[in-house]
């Protein structure tokens, strides 16, 4: 799973896996946090697109896979003792949210920006995970990051798809070609934080 493969324009910061080893409590809470994040919001978009049938169709079975991921996550917690804990800010998500379209009228429109932000995480998230699975000293938690990669691969790819049912794949590569910009420049712009998963 490359950078390309992935579309994005940045690659991760490599002192990002060295600083998280080092705090891998700290980033297996944030990890649980991501996936309850991932599956909650991929049921708010089928509450707020509850008459596109493509979309409850799609994203059911990922909230369902993403909340599998976080009792995954949830029993490496488990095993080490460490509490959950409260839930954290995700600067990087705040960040890609704020560039979200306020004002369209177009509902398509509208959508697309939601299902490609998601796509956005997912490919970030999948990056990540390939850097724990290549570099963690700890072999059951590579093989575990090894996993979840490959379940998280297609999610990306999944939401664009998604998007493309309902508009014009042309328009679609537009959008996401800007968002991968702004993603690149957010990614630029963060401190290297290794309590958290982005």
């Amino acid at each position: 799973m490359s950078l390309t493969t992935l579309g994005l324009e940045l690659p991760t910061d490599p002192r990002w896996v060295n600083i998280a080893e080092m705090n891998i409590g700290e980033i297996l809470i944030d990890h649980a946090w991501c996936e309850q994040k991932a599956a909650s919001s991929c049921i708010s978009l089928i509450v707020m697109y509850t008459h596109k049938a493509k979309v409850v169709e799609v994203l059911t079975p990922i909230v369902a896979e993403e909340w599998g991921h976080f009792q995954r996550v949830l029993n490496e917690l488990n095993k080490r003792n460490i509490p959950l804990g409260r839930q954290r800010k995700d600067d990087y998500v705040n960040q890609l949210r704020s560039r979200l379209r306020r004002s369209i009228s177009d509902q398509n429109e509208q959508m697309m920006d939601n299902l490609l932000v998601n796509a956005l995480i997912e490919a970030r998230s999948c990056e990540r995970f390939k850097l724990l699975s290549e570099n963690l000293a700890d072999e059951k938690l590579r093989k575990f990051y090894h996993e979840l990669m490959i379940s998280e691969a297609g999610h990306y790819r999944t939401f664009i798809e998604l998007v493309e049912t309902y508009l014009p794949a042309e328009r679609v590569r537009v959008r996401w070609k800007e968002f991968l910009v702004a993603e690149a420049d957010i990614m630029a712009t963060l401190a290297v934080r290794g309590d958290r998963m982005h």
